[in-house]
């Protein structure tokens, strides 16, 4: 450790594709000659990656900022970047005082010039860095879009939003969708294979819009079978955030044949009322969403779905939300997601208002949850007896625990899979399913 070094600290808050962006200003930042530390104190800049989606994110960077700005040193510098002061450019100083600099999410790459002009002596007023730009920066001056934790990994295959979802201010913090080139994702899963890692989770705000920028409808499916090639070692490659209409006959088929590719798709469907959904300016066939999954149950019948829902939504009558539950009912699905609807300044959600009281909302949430949850403690009891390949994340060697995760769950979002026993592992961990609770699973080591 070089102590003449200057030092950062990146608080990363949001989505993984946050904490893409947090790794990859990390490298940047180091390239220039600073050095990291998990130590705010020890820092002199302290930089704060805000997430802006909704309302509670808004408040915990907010809260995140003025806990750093009370703390402060006086040779201390504070930079807020991400999708927040993208979005509240021109606010941000009021809703989280004591900033020094802020640079938006379009322009994570230029962390290093904002750093410098954070300290600059002739700095009085805090240095706002938002050039004008329609999308997202594709100049990532040679960093990697990937974040590891362990030994799974999210990498980012493009970023933005094309779709125009009337609840969501995405496309309006980040602009329309810029893929990645696939030479440049293939050259990050490749230096992900040397690092051993045994899980690749592909991100987006939509996967299956995958060079659909480029004129290319089969991006995704061509940028999968290059990373089969290529990364022969990494066992697992997971789809993340897919769009319903999106999800085609050669994507399914591909994911059936594949040894690589698991058997898992997350598809957040947001209601499955389809008057709510036209409002929502959501995909609405949910004739296609029932053919869709029985196909590919069809083809592989180990196949684990996940999706999302949003209830409150200002036109969501009882009606609707009774035809949510009874669609719920009836899919199965392995886990789900749902949040209460946030009202958004700026959406095109904005002229319906925010008319459904709170505590309705909490009502139906708590309601779906409670079926979601009588759903997966019956599918997880099912599992019992059933041998999986299980991704360890953590220990605890005094007592013998591992705990890690089946193809079934995907990080941070999903279940986990205890194991009792003293092992010894390399990769993937092979158990038998001995027990289950409502999330969670039990095993011991074959």
């Amino acid at each position: 450790m070089n102590p003449t070094k200057e030092k950062f600290y990146i608080l990363s808050l949001g989505c993984a594709k946050n904490l893409v962006d947090s790794n990859a200003m990390q490298q940047l930042l180091e390239s220039a000659g600073l050095q990291a530390t998990d130590n705010p104190k020890a820092a002199k800049y302290l930089i704060v990656n805000t997430c802006g989606f909704i309302e509670d994110s808004r408040v915990e960077s907010a809260d995140s900022i003025a806990q750093l700005v009370k703390s402060k040193k006086n040779h201390q510098k504070i930079i807020a970047t991400g999708c927040m002061t993208q979005r509240y450019q021109n606010k941000m100083l009021d809703m989280a005082p004591g900033i020094d600099a802020m640079l938006g999410t379009r322009r994570w790459m230029d962390i290093v010039d904002v750093v410098k002009k954070s300290s600059a002596d002739s700095a009085k007023q805090p240095y706002m860095h938002f050039p004008f730009s329609e999308t997202l920066g594709t100049d990532e001056k040679g960093a990697n879009a990937f974040a590891v934790q362990g030994k799974s990994s999210y990498l980012k295959i493009a970023d933005g939003c094309r779709r125009q979802c009337a609840f969501c201010a995405i496309p309006m913090i980040k602009g329309t969708t810029i893929s990645r080139p696939q030479e440049n994702i293939l050259r990050d899963a490749e230096i992900l294979q040397k690092l051993g890692i045994q899980e690749i989770n592909l991100i987006a705000q939509d996967v299956t819009d995958y060079q659909f920028d480029q004129n290319n409808k089969f991006g995704l499916i061509g940028l999968l079978k290059e990373l089969q090639k290529r990364i022969p070692s990494v066992p697992w490659i997971r789809l993340l955030y897919t769009f319903p209409g999106y999800v085609s006959d050669d994507l399914i088929n591909l994911m059936a044949q594949s040894e690589q590719i698991v058997n898992y798709l997350d598809m957040p469907l947001q209601h499955a009322d389809q008057a709510v959904l036209k409002s929502m300016q959501r995909p609405s066939d949910m004739d296609w969403v029932r053919r869709t999954i029985e196909k590919m149950r069809k083809l592989m019948p180990n196949l684990t779905l996940r999706t999302t829902f949003i209830v409150g939504y200002p036109t969501e009558t009882e009606k609707a939300f009774s035809t949510l539950l009874d669609f719920i009912q009836e899919m199965q699905f392995d886990h789900v997601g749902a949040f209460t609807y946030s009202f958004e300044e700026g959406t095109p959600a904005e002229k319906l208002g925010d008319p459904i009281p709170p505590g309705i909302k909490e009502e139906r949430l708590g309601s779906l949850m409670q079926l979601q949850a009588d759903i997966n403690y019956k599918k997880n009891r099912q599992l019992i007896g059933k041998k999986f390949d299980l991704l360890i994340e953590g220990r605890d060697p005094d007592n013998d625990i591992l705990i890690g995760r089946t193809f079934r769950d995907a990080p941070e979002i999903d279940g986990l899979v205890i194991v009792n026993g003293k092992v010894d592992y390399d990769g993937l961990l092979p158990v038998t399913i001995t027990g289950a609770s409502t999330y969670d699973l039990y095993a011991i080591p074959i």
